[in-house]
C-alpha cells in the first residue's frame, strides 16, 4: 500500500476503535453492519477486480454461511462461534468449490448468468423449505458466545470489536495475497488469459482457487451478519443482494481492496439516508450509482488517484 493509503487506513481504524465510546447502540450496530459489508465487498473484489470473474451469485456463499450458522444455533444448539464460524466458512467454501467447478467452464456473460442461476436455485430452495424457515427465515433467540469464556457476542461492543478484528485481518490478508505470486498470476489471467495459459499456468485451477477463497470470505461476512441480526432469511441469497455488493465494489473502485470498503460505507449511508426521505429511494440510489459509473471512472479510488496525480504534476519541482 502507498503511504497515503496506509495513513487513511490508520485514521479510519482509530476512528472505528472509538465508535463504542460514543455510547450509542445504534451507531455501534450501524458501523458493525458497514464492516460486515466491507468484508463482503472485498471478497467480491478479489474475484472481479483481480481475476476478472464477474459474478451475480456471490450472495449465495454469504447466505450459505448465514444459514449454516443459524441452523447450528437453532437445531444443534451450537452458539460457540469458535465452532460455528469455521463450520460456516467451510460450508461457504464447499459451496463455492461445487459451483465453481460447474460455472468456471463458461466465461463472460455465460459465467455471470450461471452464477446468478445457482444463487437463485439456493434462494428458492430455502424459501420453499420449512426446514430453513421458509420465507420467514430462521430467527434466533439464543445468544452467541466466544469460546468457553464469558464474552457474550450479543453485547454490541464485543460484537463490534470481533467484526473490526475480522475486517482488519481480511484486509491485511488480501493485501499480502494479491501481491504474492498467486495474486500476480490472478492479475495476469484477468489481463490476458490466453497468454497465461500459453506460458504454462494452470489457469482453471487458479480461477477455481480464487473463487473458493472469495466464497469463504463471503461466508465469513455471512456468519458475522447472523451474529448481528440473529436472522437468516431468503433475501440474503437473492441476486439483488449480489448486485448490491457489486455496486459497492464498482462505486469504490475495482482492484483496490480499500475502494470496496469505502463503497460499502457510501452505498449503505446513501440507502439509509435516502430511504428516510422517500419511498422511491431505489430510483434515487440507482441514479447515483449510474452517475458515479459514468463520470467517476475507476470509482472513488480512481477519482482520488487522478486528483493526486494532477496535483503532483502541478507541484513545482524542488
Amino acid at each position: 500500500m502507498s503511504r497515503p493509503v496506509i495513513i487513511f487506513v490508520l485514521i479510519a481504524l482509530i476512528a472505528a476503535v472509538a465508535v463504542p465510546l460514543a455510547d450509542s447502540q445504534y451507531l455501534t450496530a450501524h458501523v458493525t453492519r458497514i464492516l460486515i459489508y466491507a468484508i463482503f465487498a472485498m471478497s467480491l473484489d478479489l474475484l472481479v477486480g483481480y481475476c476478472g470473474l464477474v459474478s451475480l451469485g456471490h450472495a449465495a456463499f454469504f447466505g450459505v454461511a448465514a444459514y449454516a450458522t443459524a441452523l447450528l444455533s437453532s437445531k444443534a444448539e451450537i452458539s460457540n462461534v469458535l465452532i460455528s464460524l469455521p463450520i460456516s466458512v467451510l460450508a461457504a467454501a464447499l459451496a463455492a468449490l461445487i459451483i465453481g467447478l460447474l460455472t468456471l467452464r463458461t466465461a463472460g456473460i455465460y459465467f455471470i448468468m450461471a452464477t446468478l442461476a445457482f444463487a437463485q436455485m439456493l434462494h428458492f430452495l430455502v424459501n420453499d423449505n420449512g426446514f430453513f424457515g421458509g420465507s420467514d427465515g430462521i430467527l434466533l433467540l439464543s445468544r452467541f458466545y466466544l469460546g468457553w469464556s464469558d464474552i457474550d457476542l450479543s453485547d454490541g461492543t464485543a460484537r463490534f470489536y470481533e467484526t473490526l478484528i475480522a475486517t482488519v485481518a481480511v484486509l491485511v490478508g488480501l493485501s499480502f495475497l494479491v501481491r504474492s505470486p498467486f495474486g500476480r498470476t490472478l492479475q495476469g489471467i484477468k489481463s490476458n488469459e490466453r497468454r497465461m495459459r500459453a506460458l504454462g499456468y494452470a489457469v482453471a485451477r487458479y480461477k477455481l482457487a480464487c473463487f473458493v477463497i472469495g466464497g469463504a470470505l463471503a461466508g465469513l461476512a455471512g456468519h458475522l451478519y447472523v451474529t448481528l441480526t440473529s436472522l437468516a432469511d431468503p433475501s440474503i441469497l437473492d441476486w439483488t443482494h449480489s448486485a448490491q455488493v457489486l455496486m459497492m465494489t464498482i462505486l469504490g473502485g475495482l482492484g483496490t481492496l480499500i475502494g470496496p470498503m469505502v463503497g460499502a460505507f457510501l452505498l449503505i449511508e446513501i440507502i439509509d439516508q435516502v430511504a428516510e426521505l422517500t419511498e422511491h429511494w431505489k430510483l434515487i440510489v440507482g441514479l447515483v450509482v449510474v452517475l458515479a459509473t459514468l463520470f467517476g471512472r475507476g470509482g472513488i479510488a480512481g477519482v482520488v488517484s487522478r486528483l493526486r496525480h494532477r496535483f503532483t504534476e502541478r507541484a513545482p519541482a524542488p
